[in-house]
C-alpha cells in the first residue's frame, strides 16, 4: 500500500483553515498591549475561539469587509475608535454584535443608541465575558446563517434561467450526502480531524481538554450528546455543514453517520408540529419568497423546538432591528421519512431541559406559505418531504444511482465533485485514493485516465498529459497478452461509472 496521507494531505482548505468555527471576535484597540486585555482575550476563547486583533481602524474595516457573509463577527472596540468604525460596518451582514468599552458610559449613550447591533457598553473588561457569553447563546440559535438549497418544479417561474442552477445545487447536495453517509471511515481520517482541531485550538485550555475527553470517551452511542454540547465538536461540525466545507464534512463523516443512526433509532413516531426562530437579512428573505410551493433542503442539522413560545423568546431577546424576524412552523409526518430521520433528542441531549427535535442534515421541506403575523414576525410554514416525493423521486434516484450500491469510496466522491465543477478538490481526492494502491497496480491505469480527464476539464492540459503518460507507462508494464478487465476493475474500485 502507498504511504498514508498526513494532515497536510494537499487538500486546500484555504481561508476556512484559519477558523473552523462560524464566529470570530474582532478586537480593535489602539492600546492593546496591556496584560489585562490579554487575560480577558484568553478567557473569551472558551466561548469564541478565534480572536483577531487590530490597532488600526482602516485595517480592521478592510478585514471585516472582506469576510464572507456566511461567517459572523463579534466586534469589541473602545469608544473613540468605535465612533469612527461602527457607522461604516454596522450594516454589514457578517457583523453579528458589537461591544463598546469606555470610561464614560453615560456620555456615550447618545451615539450608541443609533446602532442596535451594539449589545452592551462596559466600563470594566471583566463584564465583557458575561455579555458575550449571553449574547452568543442566543446568536447561535437564531443568527447563524442557514445554508439552503432550492428545487423548483415550476417551469413558469419568474427567474427563468436560474432554475437549472438552483435545481443543480439541490440535487448534487443530496447526492453528496448519500455518498458521505455510505463511505467507510478509517482511523487515519479521524486522526487528521483531531489534528486539525488541535491546531485550531492551540492555547485554548478548555477546548484542548474537551478534545482529550473526546478522544478518550467518545462512542457512537453518545454522538447526540456530543453534538448538543457546547464544545469544539458542535462548533466545527456545524460550521463545516453550513459553509459546505467539503473536506471537513469528509473528515467528520464517521460522526455524522453516528448521529444519523441515533436519529434513526429515536425516530419520532407521531405527527409533530415544531418551530424554529431565525433572523434573516432582506436579501435572504426575498430569496425564499420567490419559491412558494417549492422544495428546500437544509445543509446542516436542523434544530427545532416543540415549544412555540420558547422559539419566539429567542427573537424577543435580540435587538437586530435591521433583520427580518422569522418563525418556521414545520409539520413533520414520520410517514414521510425515507432517508432523513428526525427525532426528539431531549433525553439524549447535553441539555435535557430543552424540547429539541433535530432533523438530519439534508432534510427536505416543501415551502407552503409565508405571511406576516403582527407587525414584524414572518411565519414560514413548511412540510417535511420525502426523497420519494413524485416531483423529486426520478431525478434524485437517477443521480444517486450513479453512486452505485453499497459502500462508496474516494473515487465516487471525486466523480461527484467533478460533476459539480469542483475540479481541484476532485483531483485531490483521486490522488488520495491512488495512495491506497501499490505503485504500478493495473487499476491505476483507470484512475490516472480519470485524473487526466478531470485536469483537462479544469484547463490544466499539461498536467492532464502527465497523468495520461503515467497511465501509458503502467499499461506498458503489464505482461504481454494481459488486459485490464474494465468492468471487473470498476466493480472493485467501487462502482461502474
Amino acid at each position: 500500500m502507498a504511504a498514508s496521507i498526513t494532515s497536510n494531505n494537499e487538500i486546500d482548505m484555504k481561508e476556512n483553515s484559519m477558523n473552523l468555527e462560524l464566529v470570530s471576535i474582532v478586537w480593535l484597540d489602539d492600546n492593546d498591549n496591556n496584560m489585562k486585555n490579554q487575560i480577558i482575550q484568553e478567557k473569551l476563547r472558551s466561548i469564541i475561539n478565534h480572536i483577531i486583533k487590530f490597532h488600526d481602524i482602516k485595517e480592521c474595516q478592510q478585514y471585516i469587509e472582506q469576510q464572507s457573509k456566511d461567517h459572523r463577527l463579534v466586534v469589541v472596540v473602545n469608544d473613540q475608535q468605535g465612533k469612527v468604525i461602527v457607522p461604516t460596518i454596522h450594516i454589514l451582514r457578517q457583523i453579528s454584535s458589537i461591544f463598546i468599552y469606555c470610561t464614560d458610559k453615560k456620555g456615550n449613550q447618545r451615539w450608541i443608541s443609533k446602532y442596535p447591533k451594539i449589545k452592551a457598553i462596559v466600563t470594566k473588561l471583566d463584564e465583557l465575558i458575561s455579555h458575550i457569553q449571553t449574547n452568543y447563546k442566543i446568536q447561535k440559535k437564531v443568527e447563524e446563517p442557514l445554508s439552503i438549497n432550492i428545487f423548483t418544479t415550476n417551469t413558469n417561474n419568474n427567474v427563468g434561467k436560474a432554475t437549472t442552477g438552483v435545481n443543480g445545487q439541490f440535487v448534487f447536495s443530496q447526492v453528496l450526502i448519500d455518498c458521505i453517509l455510505r463511505m467507510k471511515s478509517n482511523q487515519s481520517d479521524k486522526n487528521e480531524l483531531i489534528s486539525c482541531c488541535i491546531n485550531q485550538y492551540l492555547g485554548n485550555k478548555d477546548e484542548l481538554n474537551n478534545l482529550r475527553e473526546f478522544r478518550e470517551s467518545y462512542s457512537s452511542k453518545n454522538a447526540l450528546w456530543w453534538y448538543t454540547r457546547e464544545s469544539f465538536f458542535y462548533k466545527t461540525l456545524n460550521a463545516a455543514l453550513r459553509t459546505q466545507n467539503i473536506h471537513m464534512i469528509f473528515l467528520f463523516r464517521s460522526y455524522i453517520a453516528d448521529i444519523y443512526r441515533q436519529l434513526q433509532e429515536y425516530q419520532t413516531t407521531h405527527l409533530s408540529c415544531v418551530y424554529r426562530s431565525q433572523f434573516m437579512s432582506n436579501d435572504e428573505f426575498e430569496v425564499l419568497k420567490q419559491w412558494p410551493g417549492q422544495f428546500i433542503s437544509i445543509n446542516s442539522f436542523f434544530s427545532t423546538s416543540t415549544n412555540r413560545s420558547m422559539a419566539l423568546s429567542f427573537l424577543s431577546n435580540s435587538t437586530s432591528s435591521d433583520m427580518k424576524q422569522i418563525l418556521f412552523e414545520i409539520h413533520a409526518d414520520p410517514q414521510m421519512v425515507t432517508t432523513k430521520p428526525f427525532a426528539d433528542i431531549t433525553m439524549h441531549s447535553y441539555f435535557p431541559n430543552e424540547d429539541e427535535v433535530l432533523f438530519m442534515f439534508g432534510s427536505i421541506f416543501r415551502l407552503n406559505s409565508i405571511h406576516l403575523e403582527g407587525e414584524n414576525l414572518w411565519i414560514i410554514q413548511m412540510d417535511l418531504c420525502s426523497d420519494d416525493d413524485t416531483a423529486l423521486k426520478q431525478v434524485l434516484q437517477y443521480r444517486k444511482s450513479q453512486n452505485g450500491v453499497g459502500e462508496t469510496n474516494l473515487r465516487t466522491l471525486g466523480k461527484i465533485l467533478t460533476r459539480m465543477g469542483k475540479f481541484d478538490l476532485a483531483e485531490k481526492y483521486f490522488l488520495r485514493f491512488i495512495h491506497e494502491f501499490p505503485p504500478n497496480h493495473p487499476f491505476l491505469v483507470i484512475l490516472y485516465d480519470e485524473l487526466a480527464e478531470v485536469t483537462a476539464q479544469n484547463g490544466q492540459y499539461d498536467k492532464s498529459m502527465e497523468w495520461e503518460n503515467k497511465a501509458i507507462k503502467i499499461k506498458e508494464q503489464i505482461q504481454p497478452g494481459r488486459t485490464i478487465n474494465v468492468q471487473k476493475a470498476n466493480k472493485i474500485l467501487g462502482k461502474k461509472l
